[in-house]
């Protein structure tokens, strides 16, 4: 039988402090801000959500990860990048830009993305209300991620000058 995981306060929302399944609302769980990236929602543990209750041990799900992104008008969600696992995307509300191997597609509420292993993508909000997006991303031993050069990402704010595999670089 599994055990319920324990939920809690982590100074951002709820998030797990122990292993087990668990029931939280979306409002409510661990959030993260950042004024160039936007809001994001974690359903687990990470030492993004941890920041300010060091004495919890992190508790991530092994196979999968999720994010509840929420995108600001004409802001990235990231930079331009590729990953060695899967990954996927829907649209909850308002409107962004795909920008996915040098292509831009506009997409709307209830748009889904799928990404294979090693696919080339970026999300920028368009509109003029936030865009949510449930984002799933699998994990992995040797799960590795590459931050390409665009011209079609740095034309919208959302790629590097020089490649590199390095998160913090890019």
């Amino acid at each position: 039988m599994v055990e319920q995981a324990q939920l809690e306060e982590v100074g951002s929302g709820l998030a797990p402090a122990s292993d087990g399944w668990f029931v939280v609302n979306a409002a409510e769980t661990a959030w993260v801000r950042n004024d160039v990236f936007g809001g994001r929602g974690y359903f687990e543990s990470n030492p993004r959500v941890l920041a300010e209750r060091p004495d919890l041990e992190p508790h991530m799900f092994p196979d999968i990860g999720y994010t509840l992104a929420v995108l600001e008008p004409r802001k990235p969600s990231g930079m331009y990048h590729a990953e060695s696992r899967q990954e996927d995307f829907l649209v909850l509300s308002g409107e962004c830009l795909l920008v996915i191997e040098e292509e831009e597609r506009q997409l709307r509420a209830w748009d889904f993305v799928h990404c294979p292993a090693g696919t080339n993508h970026i999300f920028v909000g368009t509109g003029d209300a936030p865009c949510v997006i449930f984002m799933i991303g699998a994990r992995g031993e040797g799960k590795t991620i590459r931050y390409p050069r665009s011209d079609t990402a740095l034309a919208r704010g959302a790629g590097v000058e020089t490649e590199t595999s390095s998160p913090a670089e890019a």
